[in-house]
């Protein structure tokens, strides 16, 4: 029968995805940042929410989707890829062409964690200085209630 099929596991939920965003707009709005982009991807880096905020450009989607999948793909932060790989710009240029351009190594993508601290999926950000992107970034994972991790220790 056609509606009888398997069910994928969910590690990451599409509500808990809405309440990193609303966490995250709601710091930048405290913030007075300039309008935002905000992606989260599971542990697949498949979309489970986005949103744009009135006034950010369009490129601000695939740039927070970017910084998302970075995150995800190395298993750290954005920023941290960036900053470990700094001299290693070949290897950068790889890794963005192997992702095919899905993968921006700036601060503002930042991995969420389960309790084993395995990443679970991601959230990206753009619209404000790369600092400020990450800081809403982790505000919208606190404020969901869920943990996240730059680096490990």
């Amino acid at each position: 029968m056609a509606g009888q099929v398997f069910h994928c596991s969910v590690q990451l939920t599409r509500e808990e995805g809405r309440k990193i965003i609303d966490g995250a707009m709601a710091q930048a709005r405290e913030a007075k940042l300039p309008p935002l982009t905000i992606i989260v991807l599971d542990g697949g880096g498949h979309v489970i929410a986005a949103e744009r905020e009135d006034g950010c450009a369009p490129l601000r989607f695939p740039v927070a989707q970017g910084k998302a999948y970075a995150s995800l793909g190395i298993g750290v932060a954005s920023g941290v890829s960036g900053a470990r790989n700094a001299e290693r710009t070949a290897f950068v240029a790889s890794v963005a062409a192997a992702s095919q351009g899905h993968f921006v190594a700036v601060a503002g993508g930042v991995p969420i964690l389960d309790q084993q601290n395995c990443v679970i999926g991601a959230v990206g950000v753009s619209g404000a200085s790369s600092e400020e992107d990450q800081q809403a970034a982790i505000a919208g994972i606190e404020r969901a209630g869920l943990r996240w991790g730059l680096e490990p220790d």
